[in-house]
């Protein structure tokens, strides 16, 4: 069963019906991280008036692995990243230009063991604020994210 985001509504995808379901959609890969640094915070990007996690496209040949370093280095400003583990892949739909898009995105457990404390948001990408947030700012930037993102935090907090 595949569980799909869809704006603020969560559906489910019988494995049988998911041939037909994708028919629906051009489908999207992306790769993202939920980046921990030395002191146990997490880092969140805020892009579009919503919280967020450092996530994008994965390029034509590129790994997935790969890929979910790439966006966090660029949509943060921050190298040192290595890949504890990898999480759960999740689904969400949206619009662009009249096409209805299914992202397909591969997560990972990322640690920042770097030194640089200076965050640099992506702003060609609509990210405004890069930061690392300990577990009391997470449940407050939280009330302000998309449901997916609480999915992926949630074991986390």
């Amino acid at each position: 069963m595949y569980k799909i985001f869809n704006k603020n509504k969560c559906e489910f995808i019988q494995e049988e019906n998911w041939g037909n379901y994708l028919k629906k959609y051009m489908l999207i890969e992306a790769a993202g991280g939920v980046v921990k640094n030395g002191k146990s915070e997490l880092l969140l990007i805020f892009r579009l008036d919503k919280w967020d996690l450092p996530k994008g496209k994965i390029e034509k040949d590129e790994a997935v692995r790969k890929a979910a370093i790439r966006e966090v280095q660029e949509e943060c400003g921050i190298s040192e990243i290595e890949i504890i583990m990898e999480l759960p892949v999740t689904y969400h739909t949206y619009e662009l230009k009249g096409v209805a898009i299914l992202k397909r995105t591969h997560w990972f457990e990322m640690l920042y063991s770097g030194r640089n404390t200076k965050l640099t948001p992506q702003l060609d990408e609509h990210i405004t604020v890069a930061r690392w947030m300990n577990k009391s700012d997470m449940k407050e930037a939280l009330k302000n994210t998309y449901p997916l993102i609480q999915t992926v935090l949630e074991p986390f907090l």
